[in-house]
C-alpha cells in the first residue's frame, strides 16, 4: 500500500510508528474514528525497537520522589502481564548489595516494600551472601553482604508496537511506513487541515485532509511543533547496549549492577536467546536524521562494570555479538544530568495540532490517552477514550494440536502475532518449526512477517519485526541464503534486488550494530 491510494479524508492523522503512534492510533480505532499513522522510516524503527526491552515501574523514580510516575508504571505493567501474555513477561531481577558501595540493604529494602505495595502483592525477597551466591555463579563475592531478589516485565519492544498496528488494521485503522509528513496544513486563520505526505519509497505525494494531526514523533517532535514553554525543550539522550551470547554468563535472572565509577545502574538481562547489557545515559550531539551509534567510550564504559562484577571471566568486547543504540525523548530545561532527568511526558496543542512527547514504553496507553483527550475539541462529537478496555486482542487458546512445538513456544507466538498465529504455524512446513540458532525464533515465523508486515527492506525484517540482527553474530549473516529462500516466494523482488538488500543489510549491520572495538 502507498499514499497514494488510500483515502483522502480521515478523523485523526498520527505522526510517528513508534509506541507511542502505535498507541495513539490503536485507541482512535477503539474509539470509532477514522485513523491514519505515518512513519517516515519503518515502524518502531527508532526508540522504540532501541530500549532496554523492560516493562517495569522504575525503582530510581522512587528514589527521586516521583511516586505518581511509579505508581502509573506499576499498573500498567500489571495490565501488560494480564493482557499480552507471551509478549510482556515476568522476569526475576537479582540486585547484589555490597559493603563498600551502592545502595545499602534497608534503603532497597524499603524502596522494594513501596514497590510491592504499588503492585498490590509482596514479590521481593532478601538473601544472603552465600544464598546470593549461589544464584549468580561466579559473581564477585569480596564485600557481598547479599542480595535481592524481585519480579519485574520484559518485552521485545518492536513486536508490541507491531502488534498493536496489525490489531488496529484488522479494526479499520490504516498505518503506513516510509512515508513523511512533509507539512502540516492549515487554513487561513492557522486551523490545522491535514498534511502533506510523500511516499519515500515511491515518490507519490499526497494531502491527506484532518481536523487534528497528532504528532507523535518522540525525539524529533520539536521539527513538527517547537515547545510552547519557555527554555523547556527535547534534550535527545543517547542509551546504548551490548549483546552477548547466552553461554558467556551464568547469569539467568535480570541482574542490576552499581558501575564502580558513578553508581548508575547497570542490567544484565537474558532476552531472547541471548545476554542484553545496558544502558548508558548521555547526551547525543549527532544528527537526529541519522542512524544512531553508540561509541567504543561507552562500550568500553559497559564492560568495565561486568569486568568489575565478574573478575574471573576475563570479559572484554570481542565477547559480544552485536551493539545498539536509541535516542530517549527527554524534556529539559538542561540543568540536570542526563540520568536525573525527568521521564514524564507532556502534552502540548495548538489549533488542530496536538503534540505527545517524552515518557516511558510502560505506560503508552497513558500517553495516548491523554493526547487524544486533548485533541478532543477537534474529533467527532460523542467519541470518548476507553482506557478501561483491553490494549489487545485476547490471543487464541491453545490449539489442541501443536505440532510439536512446546507450550512456552506457543504462548510466545499468540503473545507476538495475537489471532494470526494459529494459522501461521498450520500453512508451516514442518522443517521450519526450529529455532533459528541463538534465538528463541522459528524459521516459519519469516515468511508471514514478510508477507504481511509492510517489510521495505532486508533491515526491516531482521532488526524490526524478528530480531536476528542484534541477536546472532554479525547480524546472521550466515542464514541469509534460508531467509531468502523463505521468503523469496512472497516477497516481490528479484536477483538483483534480493542481492542489492543483502548488500546493504550487511553494511547497515557493520555500520549500526556491530561492536566498536571489537577487533581491536
Amino acid at each position: 500500500m502507498s499514499v497514494a491510494h488510500i483515502r483522502e479524508s480521515w478523523d485523526v492523522i498520527v505522526v510517528g510508528g513508534g509506541i507511542t503512534g502505535a498507541g495513539v492510533l490503536s485507541e482512535s480505532v477503539r474509539m470509532g474514528l477514522r485513523a491514519l499513522l505515518l512513519e517516515k522510516n519503518d515502524f518502531a524503527w527508532g526508540t522504540s525497537s532501541r530500549s532496554s526491552k523492560l516493562v517495569h515501574g522504575g525503582l530510581r523514580y522512587l528514589k527521586e520522589g516521583r511516586l505518581h510516575l511509579t505508581y502509573e508504571s506499576v499498573c500498567h505493567r500489571q495490565r501488560l502481564l494480564e493482557e499480552a501474555p507471551g509478549l510482556v513477561e515476568p522476569i526475576g531481577f537479582l540486585m547484589p548489595v555490597y559493603r563498600d558501595r551502592g545502595p545499602g540493604r534497608w534503603s532497597l529494602a524499603a524502596g522494594l516494600t513501596m514497590y510491592d505495595l504499588m503492585a498490590g502483592r509482596r514479590a521481593h525477597r532478601y538473601y544472603d551472601a552465600g544464598g546470593f551466591a549461589e544464584m549468580v555463579p561466579r559473581l564477585k563475592t569480596e564485600h557481598l553482604a547479599g542480595g535481592f531478589r524481585f519480579m519485574d516485565a520484559q518485552v521485545d519492544d518492536a513486536r508490541l508496537v507491531q502488534r498493536l498496528i496489525n490489531e488496529a488494521g484488522e479494526k479499520g485503522g490504516t498505518a503506513l511506513n516510509y512515508t513523511e509528513v512533509t507539512r502540516v496544513c492549515r487554513d487561513a486563520g492557522g486551523k490545522v487541515k491535514g498534511v502533506s505526505a510523500r511516499g519515500n519509497e515511491t515518490g507519490d505525494e499526497k494531502m491527506l485532509s484532518a481536523p487534528v494531526v497528532i504528532n507523535a514523533t518522540g525525539s524529533w517532535a520539536e521539527t513538527l511543533h517547537a515547545s510552547p514553554k519557555k527554555g523547556l525543550h527535547l534534550r535527545p539522550l543517547r542509551g546504548s547496549h551490548l549483546m552477548l551470547p547466552a553461554w558467556r554468563l551464568p547469569v539467568h535472572q535480570a541482574l542490576t549492577l552499581v558501575h564502580p565509577d558513578d553508581e548508575r545502574p547497570l542490567f544484565i538481562i537474558p532476552w531472547e536467546g541471548a545476554l542484553m547489557l545496558g544502558t548508558t545515559d548521555i547526551d547525543h550531539k549527532g544528527d537526529l536524521s541519522e542512524e544512531v551509534v553508540m561509541d567504543l567510550r561507552e562500550a568500553d564504559y559497559m564492560i568495565q562494570c561486568l569486568r568489575t562484577y565478574f573478575p574471573g571471566e576475563d570479559l572484554g568486547l570481542k565477547d559480544c555479538i552485536a551493539s545498539y543504540a536509541g535516542i530517549r525523548p527527554v524534556l529539559s530545561r538542561g540543568k540536570k544530568p542526563p540520568s536525573e532527568e525527568s521521564r514524564e511526558h507532556v502534552v502540548w496543542k495548538e489549533n488542530g495540532l496536538v503534540t505527545v512527547t517524552g515518557g516511558k514504553l510502560t505506560t503508552f496507553r497513558v500517553l495516548a490517552a491523554d493526547a487524544l483527550r486533548a485533541a478532543s475539541e477537534w474529533l467527532p462529537e460523542g467519541v470518548s477514550v476507553k482506557t478501561d478496555e483491553p490494549a489487545f486482542t485476547p490471543a487464541p487458546d491453545m490449539p489442541k494440536q501443536r505440532r510439536g512445538l512446546g507450550r512456552s513456544t506457543w504462548r510466545r507466538l499468540c503473545g507476538r502475532y495475537g489471532q494470526a498465529a494459529p494459522d501461521m504455524i498450520a500453512q508451516a512446513d514442518a522443517r521450519d518449526l526450529v529455532f533459528i540458532p541463538g534465538t528463541f525464533t522459528l524459521w516459519a515465523e519469516l515468511p508471514m512477517l514478510a508477507q504481511k508486515e509492510q517489510i521495505r527492506h532486508l533491515s526491516d525484517l531482521l532488526m524490526r519485526r524478528m530480531r536476528l540482527g542484534i541477536l546472532a553474530p554479525a547480524g546472521g549473516r550466515e542464514h541469509l541464503d534460508r531467509i531468502q529462500a523463505l521468503c523469496r516466494p512472497v516477497l516481490d523482488w528479484d536477483d538483483a534486488r534480493w542481492q542489492a538488500e543483502r548488500r546493504m543489510y550487511t553494511e547497515h549491520w557493520q555500520y549500526a550494530h556491530a561492536v566498536p572495538g571489537a577487533n581491536g
